[in-house]
């Protein structure tokens, strides 16, 4: 990506991602069906054309409900290309849920897969929105002929609504601008150095910060996106369609590596045009990184942090300091400064175990919540996004996060980090996923409780985990209880919903 689009005060992303690969190169590559970088231009093209001969104006928000698939990136990048805001929703959104994001977001159109098509069209003429699907999304005259397209301020014009659930649980519309994603992206590809020749697998979802990123990232490289919607179910499968793909990367969650190390055979097999693993989305423990790192001593693990909030991405460990600074989420990238700051706005002293939130400024912090001035007000302060995760500073000036503030374990007085006691957790060759949590407890306030993917077979008893951590911890952090599943609840970016699993524990208790 050209440096001068990202200084430009008008460019827009949109346009941006489509004029970047060459036209006979893959730029999406889903089932049998690859469609070239110079494919996607002329259709994102004719979406936008089409948006705009129907009357939309810049700034309306256009839903877009579809599963990854090439009618989704058209979609989305014609929306955007043609200075509209587009709001991704899950698939697999409910009839309700969609109703109150259009009328929260005062949607114009829906722009729906075929494969949602008949279960929300009811819903979507409630809404009185015009529904498209794939035969309908071009115009019906189209023109070769340039159109004036809307001018956008890169700082200040939405790109994307992207929903997430803050700490109430109720989701919120992060407002996500063209300059956000521009600068966030440029980070990105620079420290991972993305090329053309790059081909990555997408198992996380589009409606996910994390797994546009992977989508603008690539697309603004020149490169290729590899979709598969089917890695909980098949894999094996997803791994298979690496290698015959000849994929360059792959991006993914903590319970994405999980489920490939306890899973499938993803330490056994070999990737011959493997270059990268991404990792995000939480913190994946140690031993199970150091496991992929001894598997593929060739490959570049990056783990890295962020927030919706944030576009996307705030920092990254660098590969080669994983073997000294294992656990910590690195630096700031260029274009973002992290911060620790003590509750009095002081930074931690270096070194030390002082704890204080992480606070992040730069061009790839996000406008705030859309209509929600209160909870915008409480993060987005001074031009500075508050995290609300803790952390400390090591004398290198890398950081570590210690835990989420609402995450936090009140127990008997003492506060517990539930990543730490996670993380010995998962020690255990037999643990597939945990979560732990606090639950209410008459003497102690909160009680530690946790919660275990066990393999199919392996014997894990709550007794060896408990014995286990009596080893590895200070008493008072040593889980009360431990339960173990079939499974834990997560969203469809994988991430394990703690508000759900303790709703779960707390019926379980009752009955």
């Amino acid at each position: 990506m050209a440096k001068n689009l990202l200084d430009h005060s008008s460019v827009n992303i949109g346009a941006a991602i489509l004029s970047t690969g060459a036209d006979a190169s893959p730029a999406v590559i889903y089932k049998n069906t690859v469609l070239t970088h110079g494919e996607l231009r002329q259709q994102a093209t004719q979406v936008a054309r089409g948006l705009l001969a129907r009357g939309r104006q810049p700034g309306e928000r256009i839903v877009i409900c579809a599963e990854n698939c090439p009618f989704f990136v058209v979609a989305y990048l014609g929306v955007i290309r043609a200075g509209l805001v587009a709001v991704p929703v899950p698939p697999d959104v409910s009839a309700a849920t969609l109703e109150q994001l259009v009328r929260e977001t005062e949607s114009k159109e829906l722009l729906v897969s075929e494969s949602s098509f008949k279960r929300l069209r009811p819903a979507a003429e409630k809404c009185q929105v015009v529904l498209q699907d794939e035969t309908t999304l071009a115009p019906a005259a189209r023109s070769d002929s340039a159109p004036d397209w809307p001018k956008v301020d890169a700082a200040s014009s939405l790109a994307a609504l992207i929903f997430t659930s803050g700490s109430t649980g109720v989701p919120k519309g992060v407002m996500v601008s063209h300059r956000n994603i521009a600068v966030n992206s440029q980070d990105i590809i620079g420290y991972l150095g993305l090329t053309a020749a790059d081909r990555a697998m997408v198992v996380l979802p589009f409606h996910y910060c994390y797994g546009l990123s992977v989508l603008h990232t690539l697309l603004l490289a020149g490169g290729a996106v590899v979709l598969n919607n089917n890695f909980r179910l098949f894999p094996e499968a997803v791994l298979q369609e690496m290698i015959q793909k000849k994929c360059t990367g792959l991006a993914g969650v903590p319970s994405t590596y999980q489920l490939l190390l306890r899973k499938s055979r993803f330490c056994q097999l070999r990737f011959p045009q493997l270059r990268w693993l991404q990792q995000a989305g939480g913190k994946l423990p140690n031993l199970q990184i150091i496991e992929i790192l001894q598997a593929f001593p060739q490959v570049r693990f990056y783990t890295m942090y962020g927030q919706t909030e944030a576009t996307a991405r705030l920092s990254y460990l660098p590969p080669e300091r994983l073997g000294d600074k294992l656990g910590s989420i690195g630096c700031g990238l260029p274009a973002t400064r992290l911060e620790v700051l003590t509750p009095a706005g002081m930074p931690v002293c270096p070194g030390s175990d002082e704890v204080g939130e992480i606070v992040a400024s730069g061009d790839n912090i996000t406008l705030g919540y859309w209509n929600d001035p209160v909870e915008t007000a409480r993060f987005f302060r001074a031009g500075k996004l508050h995290t609300g995760d803790l952390a400390r500073v090591d004398a290198e000036g890398f950081i570590y996060i210690v835990n989420r503030d609402r995450d936090l374990i009140k127990s008997g007085g003492n506060r517990v980090s539930a990543t730490e006691v996670e993380d010995v957790v998962a020690e255990l060759p037999a643990v597939v996923a945990v979560a732990v949590l606090g639950v209410p407890h008459e003497l102690l306030g909160e009680a530690v409780h946790a919660v275990i993917v066990a393999q199919s077979g392996a014997g894990l008893t709550a007794e060896a985990v408990r014995a286990h951590c009596w080893r590895r911890l200070a008493p008072f952090k040593v889980p009360e209880q431990v339960t173990f599943l079939e499974q834990l609840p997560q969203n469809s970016a994988g991430k394990v919903l703690k508000p759900r699993l303790k709703e779960m524990l707390q019926s379980a208790a009752q009955t």
